[in-house]
C-alpha cells in the first residue's frame, strides 16, 4: 500500500479500467422491463471554453444518480452532448479572429477532456454536439411540422435587444437595463418572429398541477403564476384617429382587456405602451412624445421591476370614445404599460387601482368612483404586470 494517495495515478487506472470494461456503455436490451431502466439527462453545457464549479456541480449530481442506480441494478444510460447551436459562438469567434466552427469544436475538445478527468459515468459514444447538420436537422423537422399543425406562428413583437450581441434576450438576461453579457444599454424593439402558442395549452397545464402531489405547493403555486390565465373580457374604445395617409390607425378601436369589466365607469383615461400603435402615431406628431418613447425604449420588460419603478407618462393628445357613456377618454403613453401582455393598452380606473391613482395623481388626472366596486382594495387586472392577460388575451 502506499504511504501516500497519489490521485492521478490511482484515478487513471481507475478510469482504465472503466474503458477497457465499457463500464458506462448503455445496453439496449429489450428484455429489460422499462421499470428497470434509467435515463440520466443533464443540461447539455455550452461550448464556452473551460468548465467551472458550477458545471462540477451539475455533473456530479447526475453522476450519483447514474452510479446510484447502476449498483441497483438498472439499465442506465447517462448520454452527454453540447449547446453549441447559437449567436454567442459566432460572437465569441469574430471577438477571437478564428472561424465559428474551429472556436466551437476546439472547446468541445477541451471541456470533454475536463469531464473524463472528473471520471463520470458517462457513454461518450453517445455524445452529440447540436451544431452538428444531422442532429439540428430533426429540429428543423419538428419546427416545420409545429408550423403546419399552427402551434408555431409569426408575428411581430416587442423584445429586448442587444446591440452589441445584435440579438434578442430574455428579460431574465437583461440586469439594470443592460445585457448580461456585453453590458449594453437594452433597446426595445418590434422584430418579426417565430413563437410557439404554448397559451393553447394553458388549461391542460394548470389541470395538470393538480395530479403533482409530491411537488411542493410554493412550486405549483409559482408554475400557475407562470402560466397566468386570466379571465375576463376584451373590448374596444372607439376612435378616428388617422395617420398620414389618412387611413385609421386600428381600424379605429383600441382593444384593452380588463378582468373587472364592472369599472367600466370608473374609466378617466387610457394609457398605452411604448410600442403601440396611437403611441407611435402621437410621436410623429409631437417631439416631447417621441422623446418619452425614445426613454421607454431603453427600460425593461421585466414585471417585477416595472412594480417597483417610477410611474412615468406623457399626454399623446389623442382621445378615444367611452363604450358605454360616449365620453371622450384622453389617451396617455405610460412606462408601466407593456406591449406584450395584454392588448399593449389599459382603462384607467384611478379610484380602484393603487397603480392608476399613483399616475393619475402624479399628472392631476381625475378620478372617478364606479358604483358596482366592493369596498376592498385589488390589484391590477387590465392585463399589465400583476395579474398578466397571456392566457386569455392570446
Amino acid at each position: 500500500m502506499q504511504p501516500l494517495y497519489q490521485p492521478d495515478a490511482v484515478e487513471a487506472a481507475a478510469q482504465q479500467h472503466w474503458a477497457s470494461h465499457n463500464a458506462f456503455r448503455a445496453v439496449e436490451d429489450p428484455s429489460i422491463p422499462r421499470e428497470r431502466r434509467y435515463y440520466c439527462l443533464s443540461m447539455f453545457p455550452y461550448p464556452s471554453g473551460k468548465l467551472h464549479m458550477g458545471h462540477v456541480r451539475n455533473y456530479t449530481i447526475g453522476d450519483v444518480l447514474t452510479r446510484w442506480h447502476t449498483a441497483r441494478g438498472f439499465n442506465v444510460l447517462q448520454p452527454m452532448g453540447w449547446d453549441a447551436f447559437g449567436l454567442p459562438a459566432e460572437n465569441a469567434a469574430i471577438q477571437n479572429k478564428v472561424p465559428p466552427a474551429q472556436w466551437t469544436y476546439s472547446n468541445i475538445a477541451y471541456m470533454k477532456g475536463q469531464l473524463q478527468a472528473l471520471g463520470l459515468a458517462i457513454d461518450w459514444e453517445r455524445e452529440l454536439a447540436t451544431c452538428q447538420p444531422d442532429y439540428y436537422r430533426w429540429n428543423q423537422w419538428l419546427f416545420l411540422r409545429m408550423l403546419e399543425k399552427g402551434i408555431a406562428y409569426k408575428k411581430t413583437q416587442t423584445v429586448n435587444w442587444d446591440p452589441v450581441d445584435q440579438t434578442v434576450l430574455a428579460n431574465e438576461q437583461v440586469i439594470d437595463g443592460r445585457g448580461w453579457r456585453t453590458g449594453a444599454l437594452v433597446e426595445k424593439r418590434e422584430i418579426p418572429g417565430y413563437y410557439l402558442g404554448i397559451t393553447q395549452y394553458a388549461e391542460e397545464l394548470l389541470a395538470s398541477l393538480d395530479t403533482l402531489g409530491g411537488w411542493p405547493e410554493r412550486v405549483r403555486t409559482m408554475q400557475a403564476n407562470w402560466i397566468g390565465k386570466s379571465t375576463g373580457v376584451r373590448f374596444a374604445f372607439t376612435h378616428d384617429i388617422r395617420d398620414a395617409s389618412g387611413a385609421s390607425i386600428g381600424d379605429g378601436k383600441l382593444w384593452v382587456f380588463t378582468t373587472r369589466a364592472d369599472t367600466i365607469m370608473g374609466v378617466t383615461f387610457c394609457a398605452v405602451a411604448a410600442e403601440h400603435p396611437l403611441a407611435l402615431h402621437a410621436a410623429s406628431l409631437d417631439p416631447a412624445v417621441a422623446a418619452f418613447v425614445d426613454k421607454c425604449r431603453q427600460g425593461t420588460q421585466q414585471e417585477a421591476e416595472l412594480a417597483t419603478q417610477e410611474k412615468e407618462g406623457v399626454a399623446t393628445g389623442l382621445h378615444v370614445t367611452h363604450p358605454l357613456t360616449g365620453e371622450s377618454v384622453p389617451v396617455w403613453v405610460g412606462n408601466y404599460v407593456l406591449m406584450g401582455y395584454g392588448e399593449g393598452a389599459v382603462m384607467a380606473v384611478p379610484a380602484h387601482d393603487e397603480r392608476d391613482f399613483g399616475f393619475a395623481r402624479k399628472y392631476g388626472l381625475p378620478s372617478s368612483r364606479s358604483s358596482t366596486w366592493p369596498d376592498r382594495p385589488s390589484p391590477r387586472t387590465n392585463g399589465t404586470s400583476g395579474t398578466p392577460a397571456r392566457t386569455a388575451a392570446a
